[in-house]
This record gives structure tokens, sequence and C-alpha cells, in this order.
């Protein structure tokens, strides 16, 4: 398994971002961090060397770019500056990170599945509800869905209401809903062990309005063993990554 690290140029951003690549063959699978918004998260954490058979056995290919979380929904000021750094990352993964992956590995319409933790599991839930055809499958881990919560000092606006699925997902209907129920299929996962008692009650409601909205999406709560931790997001997303793939 070859392990690459490469600094893309993203003029969206104004600078180079750094984005780790791990496998030769496979379909790719873009990997968000967590709040530390760093590249190299998954490969420190273990996470990479959970997914080694899939990785072997050439089913998967794992892209993990760094985000500007500190920047947007852990960061500071007010909410039109912070989600104007959002939408520049998002720009930034749609016009530069899917077209080097697609070349990257020789497949020009190459739908991709997302996967992140924590705040990771708030950016996978996001493109595919928001880029299905892009975006195809996600799995969320241990996430928090409710973005207003990391605004409550800085106001609210438009733009932040289309980044948090808790909001703008009950209103979503039309042409957009059926986007997502043909070409989606969202993961959400949750222990209910230590430190994931905020994540419990989001993903509970997670879970019900994807039902109610009728796209398809599987749903688990982890026992009371289980925490808001690497080792058991790496037992987690080799489970349900070794069936996505």
């Amino acid at each position: 398994m070859s392990a690459r690290h490469r600094l893309l140029d993203s003029p969206h951003l104004g600078r180079r971002v750094h984005l780790w690549t791990f496998g030769d063959v496979g379909l790719p699978l873009v990997v968000f961090p967590s709040n530390a918004g760093v590249a190299h998260e998954w490969k420190h954490q273990g996470m990479i060397d959970a997914l080694g058979p899939l990785l072997a056995a050439g089913r998967v290919k794992v892209y993990c770019p760094e985000t500007n979380v500190s920047q947007s929904f852990s960061g500071e000021g007010g909410v039109g500056w912070r989600m104007k750094h959002h939408r520049a990352y998002e720009r930034f993964v749609l016009e530069t990170l899917v077209p080097f992956i697609r070349e990257d590995c020789r497949m020009p319409d190459v739908q991709i599945t997302a996967t992140g933790c924590s705040v990771g599991a708030l950016y996978t839930s996001l493109f595919v509800l928001k880029h299905p055809e892009t975006f195809s499958q996600g799995l969320c881990l241990s996430g928090r869905y409710r973005a207003s919560a990391f605004f409550e000092q800085s106001g609210s606006n438009e733009d932040l209401y289309f980044n948090d699925p808790l909001a703008f997902l009950p209103n979503l209907g039309g042409r957009a809903l059926e986007r997502v129920r043909r070409n989606a299929h969202i993961t959400v996962v949750v222990g209910t062990g230590a430190h994931e008692h905020g994540c419990i009650p989001e993903t509970a409601e997670l879970g019900t309005l994807l039902r109610k909205k009728g796209i398809p999406n599987h749903v688990a709560f982890w026992g009371k063993e289980s925490s808001h931790t690497y080792p058991w997001w790496q037992k987690q997303a080799r489970h349900y990554l070794s069936q996505l793939f």
C-alpha cells in the first residue's frame, strides 16, 4: 500500500492544501478530519491501519484532505466571516479535490464515498445531502449535526441555515429532495458510552429526519462500552466501510 503526501493548489482558499492519499487502486473514499482539521489525522490515529484489509484488497483508495474548520465551524468571529471561509472550502472540495480524485483514479465520473468522525461527520453529512451526485455514500461517526450550535455567539444567516442539516433537512422537498433520494445513502453511527452524550440526541434526530424524508439510510447506536475515541471509530469504520466497498 502506498502512502503519499501532496499539496493541492486551491484558488478558492488562496493557498496550498495538505492531502494524504493511501492505496494504489480502488474506489475513492474522502475522509474529513475532526476538529483538529489536519490531513494526517487518520494516519496518526490508526484509522488507516484499521482499513488495511480493504486497502490491501484494492477495494478502496483513501483521500485525507485538511479542512479550515478553525476558521469556520470551530472558529471565532461573525457568522458571515466564518461561513465565507466554509463556502471557500466547499468550492475547494468540489472544484479542486473532486477533479483531482477522479483523475487520480482514472474514473472521470466516479461517485465518491465520504466519511468522518465528530466534526468530520458533520462535513460528511453536508456533502452527501447537498451534493449527492458527487458524494453518493456517507459514513458519519459520532457526529454533531446542529451546526448552529457552533455559532451561538455570532448570529445566524442563510449560509448557516443551508449548512445545518437539522435546520434545512426538515424543509427539504421537491427536486432537491428527489436528488438525494435517488443518489445518496447515509450511514449514521454513534456509541452510547463515554463522551458521546451530545452526539446521541442529534444522531437520533438526524435518523428520524432521514426516515421521514425517505432518504436511504442506516442508523446504529453502539453499546455503552463504546466511546467517543479512535479505538472505537477504528472498529466502526472497519465494520461499515467493509459493507460499503
